[in-house]
């Protein structure tokens, strides 16, 4: 049985999430328009649903008020141990770029490493591993 998917509203911005989080985790993508659903309540060339397939599955769509960009209070995304260390790393510094870090990606008192990134489309992220699960988390513990 697959896990939950996040499904993401992001009126006017669903493409351009859609090839943001692609190149972020890589994957295969799958574009709907709304008039391929031969939907009529919205622009024809807007997303009715965008797929991501991958090591991080998520979808997409335009759906929604044009006027108000995608808000979520409360609700956080965890990627912790999704990959090895090193993936994660990656990730939550491309999930950083024309975003804001919450609180770095750092070593915990408990052993861990975690951190928390809102990317550039208002969805925060908590990426984090356990040490010990990647040999090349060993050489970069001292950056996190």
């Amino acid at each position: 049985m697959p896990a939950p998917a996040l499904y993401l509203h992001l009126p006017g911005t669903a493409q351009e999430a859609l090839d943001f989080y692609h190149g972020v985790f890589g994957g295969e993508t799958e574009v709907h328009t709304f008039s391929q659903f031969e939907r009529t309540d919205g622009p024809a060339a807007a997303i009715a649903h965008g797929v991501l397939r991958g090591p991080v599955d998520l979808y997409v769509s335009d759906a929604g008020e044009q006027d108000r960009p995608f808000h979520a209070e409360g609700l956080m995304v965890a990627l912790l141990g999704h990959a090895e260390p090193t993936t994660l790393r990656t990730w939550f510094a491309a999930l950083a770029e024309g975003g804001e870090v919450i609180d770095p990606l750092q070593r915990r008192p408990w052993g861990a490493s975690d951190g928390q990134v809102r990317d550039r489309f208002g969805v925060l992220w908590l990426v984090g591993y356990q040490h010990g699960s990647d040999p090349s988390a060993q050489a970069a513990t001292a950056q996190d």
